[in-house]
């Protein structure tokens, strides 16, 4: 599998959690990335608009206890699709980290930089 879009990735990872609201998927994201990845509204709604035509979310009912709005807020939840696809994701990932681990690329600059060849110096 290729890889998905980073926004469809970071809802997807969102909803790992459960049902949730726009705002709360944007707040999570947020919180998640150290606020390194923003999902404005525009991005985030054509997202959730283009996740659910593929049927790797649904709309769901809201999770007890979370407010509402009056009935306002849709909640979005992973389909077993969904999932299907976000541990495809996952295991694409974790794939590329174990290589990256084995050609010790992680080790910061004690341990040289990325594209530095062993005989440079």
């Amino acid at each position: 599998m290729s890889p998905i879009k980073n926004t469809w990735f970071h809802i997807l990872f969102a909803l790992s959690r459960g049902p949730m609201h726009g705002s709360a998927i944007m707040e999570d994201v947020l919180d998640r990335t150290d606020g390194t990845v923003k999902l404005w509204p525009a991005t985030l709604y054509g997202s959730l608009r283009d996740l659910e035509e593929r049927r790797w979310i649904a709309e769901a009912p809201p999770t007890p206890g979370t407010p509402t709005e009056g009935g306002k807020r849709r909640f979005h939840a992973l389909t077993s699709r969904g999932e299907e696809i976000l541990r495809e994701e996952l295991s694409r990932m974790h794939a590329l980290l174990t290589e990256a681990r084995a050609r010790d690329l992680l080790s910061g600059p004690a341990g040289g930089s990325l594209g530095e060849s062993e005989t440079a110096g």
